[in-house]
């Protein structure tokens, strides 16, 4: 999920090496699709548009790591690599 200006910075660059959070953390947090609708609430409430940038596992396989959150859910996080708008297999929006 990125915000309107993640995404426009996205679009411009090509690349994404992480929001604020992802910088801090020293991962680019991910979600499944399942876990998009819990994020969305507890993380971006209200913040519109929200875009939905999907990329295939895959190519992330080296890089990508299964960690537990504070709630004991499992969330994909990217370590040590960026994702590349040519990786996007769809894009959605979130809007109010």
């Amino acid at each position: 999920m990125l915000t309107e200006s993640e995404w426009k910075a996205f679009e411009k660059t090509g690349k994404f090496e992480g929001s604020a959070d992802d910088l801090r953390d020293g991962f680019i947090h991910l979600s499944t699709k399942e876990q998009l609708a819990g994020v969305i609430q507890r993380f971006f409430p209200g913040i519109y548009p929200l875009y939905i940038a999907e990329f295939s596992a895959s190519g992330l396989h080296e890089t990508l790591r299964w960690e537990a959150s504070a709630s004991n859910e499992v969330y994909p996080h990217l370590y040590g690599a960026a994702l590349f708008a040519t990786e996007i297999t769809s894009l959605d929006t979130v809007a109010k």
